[in-house]
């Protein structure tokens, strides 16, 4: 599966429009990790354990467009986009979202 965020692939030609595909996941801050990055706020430097969180969370919602992208039978994903929102106190939402298209 072909995933990218631009409208064409040069030397491809879209053959079949499948729709809009998205996936997401919500995740909530970890004690351990909010303790570090207080520490962080006051030392400075790269908050890794926020840093793996979102990582994590990018790939599995990736996984789940992926995943729906191919139940529609396409064998690419176009124009990629991702967004984030506050879902609660302490909880966030990584939203991806993208075009299924079959390519030849």
């Amino acid at each position: 599966m072909l995933i990218t965020n631009t409208e064409i692939i040069p030397g491809k030609t879209i053959t079949q429009f499948h729709g809009l595909v998205s996936g997401s996941t919500v995740r909530a801050k970890h004690v351990g990790r909010d303790f570090m990055a207080g520490l962080k706020n006051i030392f400075g430097g790269e908050l890794k354990g926020y840093t793996e969180l979102l990582s994590e969370s990018r790939k599995e919602a990736m996984e789940r467009m992926t995943a729906q992208a191919k139940q529609m039978g396409a064998n690419a994903v176009i124009n990629v986009r991702f967004s984030t929102s506050s879902v609660a106190s302490g909880a966030a939402e990584l939203y991806v979202y993208g075009t299924a298209v079959t390519l030849s």
